[in-house]
């Protein structure tokens, strides 16, 4: 049975597509051919102004993961991140929150962690060039509520 590269990639290798590829159209091209919901969710949590995160800024205190072993993908992972997301019944995370944010770094290639710490702060704008919150509205229409 043949791999499923492009739901295999990981969210950091895609972005750096975006960065390398020369012009808005083919940026736009390489969101929408390697689309999954790890990317969208990284995507939609850095850049919608209607989420923000119950966590603390910055890098929590988490030994990051080894580039050739690691356990799991953002693909699998992204699934969590409802547990981070302010609502008006976690105004904010408590320890058991943070443990499972730490838990998912920690099994997460080191690249993928660091992304999610930029989404978690608001900051993967500016990380990866030409990436902006109009290059993922124009590729994915409606991710992004304004």
């Amino acid at each position: 049975m043949a791999v499923n590269k492009i739901k295999n990639m990981l969210v950091h290798d895609i972005l750096d597509r975006v960065a390398k590829a020369s012009n808005r159209k083919e940026k736009i091209e390489v969101l929408r051919t390697y689309n999954h919901r790890g990317l969208r969710d990284i995507l939609k949590g850095s850049f919608d102004d209607s989420i923000q995160f119950n966590l603390p800024e910055g890098s929590p205190p988490y030994t990051p993961g080894s580039d050739h072993s690691y356990g799991t993908t953002l693909l699998k992972q992204s699934k969590k991140f409802s547990y981070f997301v302010v609502t008006p019944q976690r105004p904010k995370a408590g320890p058991k929150v943070e443990v499972i944010f730490i838990k998912m770094l920690e099994s997460l290639h080191p690249r993928e962690a660091e992304l999610v710490i930029q989404m978690k702060d608001k900051n993967l704008g500016g990380k990866y060039k030409g990436l902006t919150k109009k290059l993922v509205q124009d590729a994915f229409p409606g991710l992004i509520v304004e």
